[in-house]
């Protein structure tokens, strides 16, 4: 299958292949390990049971796929969405949890035109993915497009923190600290660069609230985590 691939698109795939192999242990090290509390925060509050139909979109090394299995079977499956093969691929070589990998079905394509049918889904997941894209608007779109009428969206992403102080450590961490443990580690500091430079140009809270309403759903809320670092949006399309 042909994949559509513009300037921005090129830019965060070489990003996220220089870093596939150790994004996992990455994100655990930067986060200090409570990006898995979020995670499970987030699944908890899109209320999956078991049957569902799940896509993970930008789903990366497969962090919330695997959540989402966990909650869906039996007789549920999770879509792990990504256009980035080498992410999947470090994802499915993982040891962690290998047997419900082998129940996640893998799909390379591009978030913004996803190759589904309409109301293909119960629920829409993405973690810390949308950001990437060079259209959010068309991928919130497209997953309002595939989920079923009831259908939910979760969106979990980061933000900037509340508290001004926390901010401003906040900053000297992500802009200065991170870039740095990233080239020691994975050898890339230009994708550890790009992280807090796309978190700072992420809409807020109330800014993606309102473009998902525009968008179609209803019953949008949202949920600070960690004094605002990481926010959860909850969406529903309209039965």
């Amino acid at each position: 299958m042909e994949i559509c691939i513009n300037e921005k698109d090129l830019r965060v795939l070489r990003h996220f292949n220089a870093v596939a192999k150790q994004y996992d242990l990455m994100n655990t090290l930067l986060s200090f390990g409570i990006h898995h509390l979020w995670k499970r925060t987030a699944m908890k509050m899109i209320r999956l049971k078991p049957g569902d139909r799940v896509l993970d979109l930008c789903g990366g090394t497969g962090d919330l796929a695997i959540l989402a299995q966990k909650k869906i079977a039996p007789g549920g499956k999770a879509v792990l969405y990504d256009i980035n093969r080498e992410m999947m691929d470090a994802g499915r070589r993982a040891k962690s949890h290998a047997e419900i990998r082998q129940d996640i079905d893998y799909v390379q394509g591009n978030a913004e035109i996803i190759a589904f049918p309409d109301e293909s889904f119960d629920a829409a997941i993405v973690g810390f993915g949308v950001r990437n894209l060079s259209r959010m608007d068309l991928g919130f779109q497209e997953m309002y497009r595939v989920l079923k009428p009831g259908g939910r969206l979760m969106c979990l992403e980061f933000s900037e923190p509340v508290n001004p102080v926390f901010r401003k450590l906040y900053d000297l961490y992500s802009f200065h600290i991170m870039p740095r443990l990233g080239e020691i580690i994975t050898g890339s500091r230009q994708a550890y660069t790009y992280l807090p430079e796309s978190i700072r140009l992420f809409p807020s809270p109330d800014k993606l609230k309102a473009m998902l309403e525009h968008i179609g759903f209803s019953q949008v809320t949202y949920r600070r985590l960690t004094n605002g670092i990481a926010v959860i949006h909850i969406g529903v399309k309209d039965a």
